[in-house]
């Protein structure tokens, strides 16, 4: 029985009956398997895959959306993987411009590494901003910020959504509210009892990602940092927008090194929605 083509494979939608074959998905591309981010975007957001006759999946990505669940504001597209023995076929470029169409008028994001930023410009992606990976083990050092933290609970989740509304620029319910779940740490930053800044730290792979940072300025930025860090003996990891110069040049001389840069992209907008002076860091580059 001879071989479909590429080109006839039916794009399906993904579930959390696909985990495994996403993390074999990655593993295959040289990355971690990364099976606890997966588990969490396939819940959160819309898998899109397409099945290898021979086992396994040629393709996947994850689209999660922002805003009213029917007229969604923001979907942010990540994980975007073909298999190593089915690269440069135009397998990715066949995905993305299925996603595309699926997503109607929606204005979309991604963080593109320089390999896929080539494929996003000629669908039609711009721009608009970068972002810094950092990773090291952090080492407090020089003047504490003067911020109080503590332990979100769960009387905290109004608070946190309010606030990261206000500054992500589009309601993100259906993920905040996974995080307690999804992080080993969740804290807020406070004053006068009110919460001005939150972050989480979920565990990828030997490393804690700090992930979602939403703070008021950027010492409340550097307390939630610090505070995570003191709780666990991993290494760190973050992504944060380059315009953020002053934190990144703290957390630097606190050990986190430059691993890479990421070109972060929209489609149907001109710049992301919300807040950027208030928004530090993502949860994941995947999700936006």
């Amino acid at each position: 029985m001879p071989t479909p083509s590429l080109a006839s494979l039916p794009i399906r939608r993904l579930t959390l009956r696909d985990l495994a074959s996403c993390a074999d998905l990655s593993e295959d591309r040289g990355w971690p398997r990364e099976e606890h981010k997966w588990g969490f975007l396939l819940t959160a957001g819309k898998g899109f895959g397409i099945d290898d006759p021979e086992g396994g999946l040629v393709a996947a990505c994850v689209v999660t959306e922002y805003g009213a669940w029917d007229r969604p504001e923001l979907g942010a597209i990540g994980m975007v993987l073909v298999a190593d023995r089915h690269a440069r076929k135009g397998v990715g470029r066949r995905l993305m411009r299925h996603v595309v169409a699926a997503m109607g008028t929606t204005p979309l994001t991604l963080h593109a590494t320089p390999y896929g930023r080539p494929l996003y410009e000629e669908l039609g992606f711009k721009t608009t901003g970068r972002a810094e990976m950092l990773k090291g083990h952090f080492t407090p050092g020089g003047a504490e910020p003067g911020v109080s933290t503590r332990a979100a609970t769960a009387e905290d989740l109004p608070a946190i959504l309010r606030l990261d509304e206000e500054v992500f620029g589009a309601d993100r319910t259906p993920l905040i509210a996974r995080l307690p779940a999804f992080a080993d740490q969740l804290r807020v930053a406070e004053e006068d009892g009110r919460v001005i800044g939150y972050a989480g730290a979920w565990p990828n792979m030997d490393t804690h990602v700090v992930g979602p940072l939403i703070a008021w300025d950027t010492e409340t930025a550097k307390a939630l940092i610090a505070s995570l860090a003191a709780l666990t003996d991993r290494p760190l990891r973050t992504d944060i927008d380059v315009r953020h110069e002053e934190l990144l040049a703290w957390a630097k001389a606190r050990g986190l090194a430059s691993v890479a840069f990421n070109a972060v992209m929209t489609y149907g907008i001109t710049d992301l929605p919300g807040d950027w002076t208030r928004r530090f860091a993502p949860l994941t580059v995947a999700a936006g």
